[in-house]
């Protein structure tokens, strides 16, 4: 299965996934810089913050590359960006739920402060919102290409039920003339 041909490129899916990985890309980006400008130290645990989150260097630069991933994923577009989405969003949130236990901890490399937990969850939803956006769910509509591709035989018959319409009109208009 190529997921590359589950979601046309023209799709309104993929403004969607494109959004939401560039919007929470973008956040993280300017959260790293800044971290990079006030040139914190890489493994500080001092509580420095930055955008009101606790912050060190080590922070940053994860900040930053998972921007990059986000922003770039939001380029590629499609299914790409949705499936990166879904993914940084579990990472996100088994992030918050790991240092919602290390704070106060001597094991706190990254700095995480209850600002840092709840930050991490509510971005860690929103990526998997994104990401699910119009891919998941009991109710899709039958025009969705993932339903389509869950449901090949159903599709099929309705594709060509409009054919099969058209064809029968004809036949039987057939039948009833002079």
């Amino acid at each position: 299965m190529d997921l590359r041909d589950e979601l046309p490129v023209d799709h309104r899916l993929n403004t969607v996934y494109r959004v939401g990985a560039a919007l929470c890309g973008v956040i993280l980006l300017v959260f790293g810089s800044l971290g990079f400008a006030d040139q914190l130290p890489f493994f500080s645990t001092d509580g420095t913050r930055i955008a009101g989150l606790s912050s060190n260097g080590l922070l940053s630069l994860i900040s930053v590359l998972v921007g990059l991933l986000l922003t770039g994923a939001a380029v590629v577009g499609g299914n790409t960006a949705s499936t990166v989405n879904m993914s940084v969003a579990v990472v996100f949130l088994l992030s918050g739920f790991l240092h919602l236990f290390l704070i106060g901890k001597d094991l706190n490399p990254l700095d995480f402060s209850m600002s840092n937990v709840i930050f991490s969850f509510v971005v860690g939803l929103l990526l998997l919102t994104f990401g699910m956006y119009g891919r998941v769910s009991g109710g899709l509509p039958h025009d969705n290409p993932y339903w389509q591709r869950r449901h090949p035989q159903r599709h099929a018959m309705e594709s060509t039920a409009p054919l099969r319409r058209e064809a029968g009109a004809l036949t039987s208009s057939d039948s009833t003339a002079p």
